[in-house]
């Protein structure tokens, strides 16, 4: 009876462990099934994470055994979750630095960039402000704090609120870089230390609409003009002003527009690949211009 037992008992033990080996190798096997990935990772640009939400629930329907996880955090986040591996995708908009293009080498691979859509950043304050234009000087003096008084810019006596990203944002580095500093290099200008500094998009519609004194910017797509009001921005005095819009980004008229960008670590293959030529062909596109982003030109 017990060498019955013994047997019936290593038997059990044996097909456990065979189940557990099997149950190990499952996402291996998934992932290496005809070379194509199941499970795409995909982390970063809260300007981007609306639209890279669109592009997954949409494309479940073209590829139904692809899986897309899809997170913010900031273009910072992501591209650092690229170079350490943890992502296929990071979602940036900004540029890399050099910086982290150096890391990513470090660690084994040159990253792809892939520009997916373009995006008007606009330039929102309350709907009670009687300000409708800025040019990007006043803009830099308002963000540094030259400027303080709406008053300085045609607007009521009342101290300005600003609201800007926080510093892991592309969108704040951008806006740094373009705005503040106004596109030059050498510029060492810096936003105001009494900024507000908010962790999402909604953040700064939110206090905009709830403070009348309140001016920030935003990606062209988190905007509604029937809660705030968007203004328009020249390059200088002597330019036109122009209010952000699909049109004005897509023909280069407004002065604040920038690529939104993938990134992939080496040259993407299999599902990935896949995925991305989805993205910037027509069905990926349609959804960009759906959701109040601008469109690549098409080739």
């Amino acid at each position: 009876m017990r060498t019955g037992q013994s047997k019936q008992l290593a038997g059990l033990l044996v097909g456990l462990v065979l189940l557990l080996a099997a149950c190990g190798r499952a996402p291996d096997a998934a992932a290496a099934g005809g070379g194509a990935q199941r499970a795409i990772q995909n982390k970063g640009s809260d300007t981007l994470v609306n639209l890279a939400l669109a592009w997954a629930e949409t494309y479940r329907q073209v590829a139904p055994d692809i899986s897309i996880a899809v997170t913010g955090g900031g273009s910072g986040t992501g591209i650092a979750a690229l170079i350490n591996g943890t992502v296929d995708i990071a979602n940036a908009s900004r540029a890399m630095k050099e910086s982290e293009i150096e890391d990513a080498r470090k660690n084994g691979f040159d990253p792809q960039e892939f520009t997916v859509a373009i995006d008007a950043l606009a330039v929102i304050v309350n709907q009670a402000n009687p300000v409708n234009e800025l040019t990007i000087d006043q803009l830099s003096d308002i963000f540094t704090g030259r400027i303080t008084n709406w008053q300085e810019v045609g607007g009521n006596d009342a101290p300005i609120i600003l609201v800007s990203r926080e510093t892991n944002s592309g969108t704040h580095v951008y806006f740094l870089e373009e705005v503040v500093r106004k596109g030059d290099g050498d510029n060492t200008d810096i936003f105001a230390p009494q900024t507000l500094l908010m962790p999402s998009s909604v953040g700064i519609t939110s206090e905009v609409q709830r403070n009348p004194n309140a001016i920030g910017y935003d990606g062209l797509g988190y905007t509604d003009p029937a809660h705030e009001k968007l203004i328009a921005v020249a390059t200088d005095a002597e330019s036109p002003f122009v209010v952000p819009s699909v049109a004005t980004g897509s023909d280069g008229s407004y002065p604040i527009s920038r690529a939104l960008y993938m990134y992939t670590a080496g040259e993407p293959t299999g599902a990935i690949a896949d995925y991305l030529a989805w993205v910037r062909g027509p069905e990926g596109q349609k959804i960009v211009a759906e959701l109040g982003f601008v469109p690549l030109p098409s080739e």
